[in-house]
């Protein structure tokens, strides 16, 4: 299973909604990047998706976006096929 690495704050309900999403589909493992406790992370974040806020979901190398194109993702079908890619 790919890696999973989610950039979250910790008062976040879309960030505990992304996290069951994902921990539903098999997920046992998520890297969490807080945010709120490491400023230059929100920094690094804001560089790498363009985005300011959380949660920011990156799966392998893929960038999912957040909560709701998670929720797409997993709606359309796209979601286990890109975790269970090969690396």
């Amino acid at each position: 299973m790919q890696a999973v690495k989610m950039y979250t704050t910790a008062f976040c309900p879309y960030c505990v909604r992304a996290k069951q999403v994902l921990k539903s589909q098999g997920v046992a493992e998520i890297d969490e990047v807080r945010v709120d406790e490491l400023p230059q992370e929100r920094v690094r974040m804001m560089e790498l998706t363009g985005r300011r806020t959380v949660p920011q979901i990156f799966i392998g190398d893929t960038y999912v976006g957040g909560c709701d194109d998670l929720i797409a993702l997993d709606g359309r079908g796209g979601l286990m096929p890109l975790l269970n890619a090969t690396v």
